[in-house]
């Protein structure tokens, strides 16, 4: 058993995991330690508003995303040694990304202010809208510089570069703690445009022969995989739009109330968690891409399953944290984040373990319209699950409506991959 264990622990893809785990555990209590800071010196009103924004803000990046980050691990480990092709790859997909981006972030400009008014009733000021809407290029480029450090295997790298801009991020908020500057806008500026700006610099003045290769290298559009790409797009924008409908609608039912503020950080709490599984993903996407037949499968399958109960147990014990912890944390002032936390625990519980089907048909058999239809039930029940059962069960309807949409398509993308299983 112990050599087994011992082997197993120096295996390649075990330290890198290893490394991106310990990575993403410190930028999770990087995350803590900005909700513990901020609670103590924002109303639970103000706090609930940020987080919307915030949560706009992320969502867009995710969903601006366009299937870039899928097709980033699916393509890059198999090209990487022609670096010519690999930078034409980089410059192309990021042109691409970059273009539609920026139509969309346009429309969002125009439209935000209507927006606030008639559906997040957050009533900021437009200079406010406006900075969120300007920092969600900066971390769709983050996001972009990240996946393709990763996909390429430089973990540590990655992790450096990122922790490094909290680190930096971590001391502007203190210094605008101290001279009584912390606002909605100047937390969204420090989290939205200096922390990506800061791990662009890092990276430039690593990687600059990099960067002076991509920039001379041609666009092509073959490079660009837009039916590949386009669908992941729609198939993680449905995912994406359905983990912050349940935020997004009680914002609806309950406009400028505490609720918000709660349940904002409760879920604050639950995508730290989220940093679990994506530490997990983020290594063994490339590995899923590379797989031809099907006795190399297995054993990346039970690796994979191995990794992932990691996140599921966290899920498990934050349920079963005692209120005292929660009220420790996080002051007797959001004492209902803990009720609020536990059930979202349950509802999140199986999600972890639900990326490995989905791991499968993305990369292994390159069929992304399967997550898209699994992402899309996924959607369509938490919304219209929280939309009926908020004003019935109030906030505790929300975790109810997003564990059956988990469960149901977690279902499907199980089926879809054991009807596309490889033959040799």
């Amino acid at each position: 058993m112990i050599p087994k264990f011992s082997s197993f622990l120096k295996q390649k893809t075990t330290k890198n995991i290893i490394v991106n785990t310990f990575g993403n555990y410190l930028n999770v209590f990087f995350t803590a330690f900005f909700a513990f800071l901020l609670v103590r010196i924002m109303s639970p009103k103000d706090y609930g508003v940020l987080s919307v924004l915030l949560g706009i803000a992320y969502v867009l990046a995710n969903i601006l995303d366009f299937g870039v980050s899928a097709s980033i691990y699916s393509y890059l480990p198999t090209i990487i040694e022609d670096r010519k092709k690999t930078f034409s790859f980089l410059k192309t997909t990021f042109t691409f990304q970059t273009f539609f981006s920026l139509i969309t972030i346009t429309l969002l400009f125009i439209f935000f202010p209507t927006l606030d008014r008639y559906f997040f009733k957050t009533q900021a000021p437009f200079w406010e809208l406006l900075l969120t809407t300007f920092s969600v290029l900066f971390l769709i480029w983050q996001n972009y510089a990240l996946n393709a450090l990763l996909a390429v295997k430089k973990i540590f790298l990655a992790n450096f570069f990122l922790n490094l801009s909290n680190v930096l991020k971590t001391t502007i908020i203190l210094f605008l703690f101290y001279f009584k500057l912390i606002n909605i806008a100047s937390i969204i500026f420090v989290f939205g445009v200096f922390g990506p700006l800061i791990f662009f610099l890092f990276l430039f003045f690593e990687k600059r022969h990099i960067f002076y290769q991509v920039l001379r290298a041609p666009v092509k559009k073959e490079e660009f995989k837009s039916q590949y790409t386009l669908t992941y797009f729609f198939a993680s924008q449905f995912f994406n739009l359905g983990t912050r409908m349940d935020l997004f609608l009680l914002s609806y039912y309950f406009p400028k109330t505490d609720i918000i503020g709660y349940y904002g950080l409760s879920t604050k709490i639950i995508l730290t968690l989220f940093a679990t599984i994506t530490s997990v993903t983020q290594v063994i996407s490339p590995d899923f891409a590379k797989i031809q037949k099907k006795h190399d499968l297995i054993p990346l399958l039970k690796k994979s399953f191995v990794y992932l109960l990691l996140p599921t147990f966290l899920f498990f014990v934050l349920f079963l944290t005692p209120n005292q912890i929660f009220y420790l944390v996080f002051t007797q002032n959001f004492a209902q984040t803990a009720t609020i936390t536990k059930n979202l625990a349950v509802a999140y519980i199986f999600y972890p373990l639900a990326n490995i089907p989905l791991l499968y048909l993305l990369y292994t058999v390159k069929k992304p319209s399967f997550v898209l239809i699994g992402n899309f039930f996924f959607f369509l029940i938490a919304t219209f699950g929280c939309y009926f059962l908020i004003p019935q069960k109030g906030v505790i309807g929300a975790p109810i409506a997003i564990f059956f949409a988990i469960l149901i398509s977690s279902f499907y993308l199980i089926i879809a991959s054991v009807k596309n299983k490889l033959k040799t």
